[in-house]
């Protein structure tokens, strides 16, 4: 049995998250200067917004990892297409185990706090300290991470594969950068019309393919991965959890 070809969610979405073009260009500023500044992306995904600050930035430079090969090829295309391939290396990689060539002037970890494994509910303070040694002294980190806009019900944390502790209050999320040594320069959060757009775009691929390929013998496989992000979505963090984008100075 081999396993059906779904959409990569490039197709579908501009940004891998919760992210408007006003926004994205908002953050890229609030990260100046750039110029002749390293700038590293881990979790880069297709890169856009990496690509968006070299585009930003003509004299700077970047890196961006991923362990997602589909998106990692993506991100090189369109680094070429948008002139910007000598300006940037794209890795196929677990950040746990490769090792950058020099420290960053700039890290990105866009909602992808993950990528250094462990306990989920030490996710945020494991990448906050792993950045630490990626980054250059007095370099910045954007940090795109959850946190609960209100807290959930009983019902809510049932239908979402979320622990409640895994986040806290924006407020309790900025406590912790400061316990280990950022400052926060600004913060703000995603809207819930930029979750939408995300969580459209995230689902489109697996309906599309149920439309065209009813009878096929994956059909109950897809239709039930689309059912539990639609459950998730709805019935869990819908409105109740947020992503909040802190942009945060290193000693």
């Amino acid at each position: 049995m081999t396993t059906p070809e779904i959409a990569p969610l490039h197709e579908d979405l501009t940004f891998h998250g919760p992210l408007s073009d006003e926004r994205a260009a908002r953050l890229i500023r609030g990260l100046q200067p750039l110029d002749g500044k390293h700038v590293l992306d881990v979790g880069c995904g297709w890169a856009e917004f990496l690509l968006r600050v070299l585009e930003a930035a003509p004299t700077a430079t970047g890196t961006g990892v991923d362990l997602d090969a589909t998106a990692i090829a993506r991100a090189q295309a369109n680094a070429s297409s948008r002139g910007l391939a000598a300006r940037v290396g794209l890795h196929v990689a677990n950040v746990r185990q490769w090792q950058p060539e020099k420290p960053a002037d700039v890290v990105i970890v866009n909602g992808a706090t993950q990528a250094w494994g462990g306990d989920p509910l030490r996710h945020t303070a494991n990448a906050l300290a792993a950045v630490r040694k990626l980054l250059s002294p007095q370099g910045k980190l954007l940090l795109g991470e959850g946190f609960w806009e209100r807290e959930p019900t009983a019902e809510q944390l049932a239908a979402m594969p979320i622990p409640r502790d895994q986040y806290g209050t924006v407020a309790d999320l900025v406590d912790l950068a400061h316990e280990h040594g950022y400052r926060l320069l600004a913060v703000e959060q995603a809207s819930l019309d930029e979750w939408d757009v995300f969580e459209n775009g995230h689902g489109l691929a697996w309906e599309r393919w149920l439309r065209d390929n009813p009878g096929s013998e994956h059909a109950g496989e897809i239709r039930a991965k689309a059912d539990a992000q639609r459950t998730y979505r709805l019935r869990g963090w819908r409105g109740t959890l947020g992503l909040a984008y802190l942009t945060l100075q290193a000693p």
